[in-house]
């Protein structure tokens, strides 16, 4: 099938784009607006592939898309372009209302379009595919309870909110007009490629460099941590043989706390590259002011992926983090840039204004 991917210079876009590249037979037009966390390297594998093309663009651009959907024929569009990042969103919330609110709209309003003169076969094995986050649930008290795909929305954050309205367009737009849409869930990625920000690769390169391991409160968030590759073969799953209508949730089954996140990074980080002199790098942990709306659990019941779709993760949490970890110390090349330009390594998100 020809598929359309959103967002797919981002951390788990470009993830989907090389597997559907290198494990099935699909093309695939990556169209993304190339924002600060998108990064065209992170496509390297893939960017002469004759299956593959890459298109810089905007997705409220609805023009823009009505005439690529067109042009490529798409069957299948996977949404994944979104402003992502909480801290960011604490810190100004109008790229994340703009982007994930009003972008997903004009995205529908042109999917709509074209789907409604799609002849009857193509219309009826075409699929829109949004991809979402567990954060639009809100928090799980510590010692019980899993998200299922029924579980009420709750969300806490400027960005979780983004992405709860998303979602409910995106559905609005099945009920409403019969697009066939696909929905799912999915808890916090990790993996290579993976923006600097975000707490496994900011703990990552700090560590590598000597640095303080900023942990908000005490450490004791708790989320589900899934390998990004692992979500990348759930997406195509769910792109390709879910129900039209229906949501589905994707999760690691890897609960951990930041500290215990932290100091696993730490003691990996010693094994693989110990530190000049010797020591360890939990000394380096340093507990910052905690972020507001800062929930305190996130898990993920996956059940229903897992039975109907036949999806399961393959990587645990120790084997994902040893390959991420072993990812970094290798591609100095694709970070650095960002540490020494972009992107300073610090923690955002404790009560600037919008």
């Amino acid at each position: 099938m020809n598929i359309l991917v959103t967002g797919g210079a981002g951390f788990i876009g470009s993830a989907v784009c090389r597997h559907l590249i290198a494990r099935t037979e699909h093309r695939v037009v990556n169209l993304d607006k190339l924002t600060y966390a998108a990064n065209l390297d992170s496509l390297a594998p893939i960017a002469d592939h004759d299956r593959y093309r890459f298109v810089q663009g905007d997705i409220g651009d609805r023009d823009l898309v009505l005439d690529l959907l067109k042009e490529e024929a798409v069957d299948v569009v996977m949404h994944l372009a979104a402003e992502s990042h909480v801290d960011r969103s604490i810190d100004g919330p109008a790229a994340f209302i703009e982007t994930n609110i009003v972008g997903t709209y004009q995205l529908l309003e042109a999917v709509r379009g074209y789907w409604s003169g799609l002849p009857t076969d193509r219309r009826e094995r075409f699929r829109f595919h949004h991809i979402s986050t567990d954060e639009v649930y809100g928090a799980l008290p510590l010692d019980s309870g899993l998200f299922t795909e029924e579980t009420p929305y709750a969300p806490s954050s400027p960005y979780s909110a983004s992405k709860a309205a998303s979602d409910h367009l995106a559905m609005a737009w099945h009920e409403t007009y019969g697009l066939p849409v696909v929905l799912s869930n999915c808890s916090n990625n990790y993996g290579p490629y993976h923006f600097p920000e975000k707490l496994i690769p900011l703990m990552i390169l700090n560590g590598l460099e000597g640095k303080d391991l900023p942990v908000y409160g005490k450490g004791e968030n708790v989320r589900d941590w899934l390998y990004v590759e692992d979500h990348a073969r759930a997406l195509e799953l769910v792109a390709t043989r879910g129900k039209p209508g229906r949501s589905y949730n994707i999760g690691g089954h890897n609960e951990r706390s930041n500290l215990t996140v932290v100091q696993a990074i730490c003691d990996t980080l010693d094994r693989l590259a110990p530190m000049r002199g010797g020591g360890s790098r939990r000394e380096l942990i340093r507990f910052v002011t905690d972020r507001p709306g800062h929930d305190l659990r996130y898990a993920i019941d996956a059940s229903r992926i897992e039975n109907e779709l036949g999806w399961h993760a393959e990587e645990t949490f120790e084997t994902g983090l040893a390959k991420t970890i072993q990812w970094y110390l290798d591609n100095e090349s694709w970070w650095r840039p960002i540490r020494d330009g972009r992107y300073s390594g610090q923690r955002l998100g404790v009560g600037a204004d919008g």
